[in-house]
């Protein structure tokens, strides 16, 4: 199987400057990874089988894995990714774009072929749309300061923002004196449009919201809200960490300005994110760090940036962890968002059906089929860090407990947190099973 090198048009050929570089986007590729051919296999894999990708994760096939139900956290890394991880270290351990011998050759295909995985992750039209970061919240934080706001001007959140959509504005408010303001619920979960459109003035710049929430699993009515920001001529940031991972997405369709993701959200490794941006919205933003590998050159008087998405990629880059985000992006398309959606639907019904009823539990969010894959909830006489420790003690499941990053919507309503419950394409039955026993016997003890 072939696969076309993807690089920017941009990148031109210089002796002079080993900050740039230049291969044949058409020219028939002479790097054939290992990481990269099985991601594409995988790709052709229609059929949700639980059974077959669970082996592909190397901790839940040991004597004492866990019932692993935190993925809303982090996500487990299937072995095609720690391969491509480990293949740079050990075949191709050097720097991209810069060097012409044979290695670093590799590495810039590599890279560069992840960013286009990445692409069609988020359904972009160029790969020159897409910016790789640590994670969301510096993308987020990336546009955010990249967008020059200043005094007066306004930025609508939603009411329901983790913590990296809610301190850059107060960030902004506090240095730059910019007007934050956050958009009222209809209710505890539901976006409220009407309040929406209410909201934006002549003065608002940015509305930055959560697609999915990773408190309670609701998806916000992205499409709803992007147009009726653009007719009112205010940008918009998204906040995908949640929903790219989980269900299809297209930026395109979407219409949306700028949207960020993280890796370890979707079986990639920590420390790797993206940024996308339409790529007119990418040239107008200011980058955040600038030096090496953003200029075409320098001299003693300025100096001249590179185009969107080298401007804003400065340094030696994470290679290796690109590489991995690359791979995870693969495998699970190959597994199919909308046959991770319908998986995750099913199973947390299942486990909302054993828990809804139980005397001393509340669930926190909106009923089953608005919460995804994420059960939120509370056990009266428990401390939720109480909760998680005693279920990983006792029943080795791993969950998550505290404010999840969204202490705003915990702190407006007087709640202490929650223990929250997370399921992924690689959980079953018999997680879910493992996990209400162990509620119901903790309840009962």
């Amino acid at each position: 199987m072939h696969i076309r090198r993807l690089v920017p048009d941009y990148l031109e050929s210089s002796l002079c400057n080993p900050c740039l570089f230049h291969y044949d986007p058409f020219k028939k590729s002479s790097f054939q990874s290992y990481v990269f051919k099985s991601a594409l296999l995988c790709h052709h894999q229609i059929t949700m089988d639980t059974s077959k990708y669970r082996k592909d994760f190397p901790i839940l096939n040991t004597e004492d894995g866990p019932t692993y139900l935190d993925s809303a956290c982090m996500t487990l890394r299937p072995q095609v990714v720690i391969d491509a991880i480990n293949e740079y270290y050990t075949k191709y351990p050097a720097c991209g774009g810069r060097s012409v011998h044979k290695l670093s050759w590799q590495v810039t295909e590599g890279f560069e072929m992840a960013r286009d995985s990445l692409r069609r992750l988020m359904g972009a039209e160029s790969s020159s749309e897409i910016v790789f970061t640590r994670n969301t919240t510096e993308g987020m934080n990336m546009v955010a300061n990249g967008l020059g706001l200043g005094k007066g001007d306004k930025v609508l959140t939603s009411d329901k923002e983790h913590n990296s959509n809610v301190v850059p504005w107060h960030h902004l408010a506090k240095y730059k004196g910019i007007n934050y303001q956050v958009v009222p619920a209809k209710d505890n979960y539901f976006f409220d449009l009407e309040a929406l459109k209410e909201m934006i003035d002549s003065n608002t710049k940015l509305v930055s919201f959560v697609h999915t929430s990773n408190l309670d699993g609701n998806t916000n009515p992205a499409k709803d809200i992007i147009e009726i920001c653009h007719d009112k001529g205010v940008k918009v940031l998204m906040d995908t960490a949640q929903s790219a991972p989980h269900k299809e997405l297209n930026v395109v369709d979407l219409d949306v300005d700028f949207a960020a993701a993280s890796a370890h959200k979707f079986c990639g490794p920590s420390g790797m994110g993206l940024l996308y941006g339409k790529y007119d919205e990418l040239k107008e933003l200011i980058p955040t760090y600038v030096g090496g590998s953003t200029v075409v050159s320098t001299s003693y008087e300025g100096y001249e940036l590179l185009p969107p998405p080298s401007c804003f990629e400065a340094g030696l880059q994470d290679y290796a962890g690109a590489i991995g985000a690359g791979a995870a992006a693969e495998y699970v398309m190959g597994v199919g968002r909308d046959n991770i959606s319908k998986h995750e639907n099913k199973l947390n019904v299942l486990l909302t059906k054993e828990l809804e009823d139980l005397d001393g539990l509340s669930i926190v969010g909106p009923e089953v089929s608005q919460r995804g894959g994420i059960c939120s909830f509370n056990l009266e006489g428990w401390d939720s860090t109480e909760v998680a420790m005693h279920l990983d003690e006792k029943y080795n499941i791993a969950i998550r407990s505290g404010m999840h990053c969204v202490h705003s919507w915990f702190n407006s309503r007087g709640i202490d947190g929650s223990a929250r419950a997370s399921i992924y394409f690689y959980n079953n039955e018999q997680d879910i099973t493992a996990f209400t026993n162990a509620i119901k016997d903790t309840l009962s003890g």
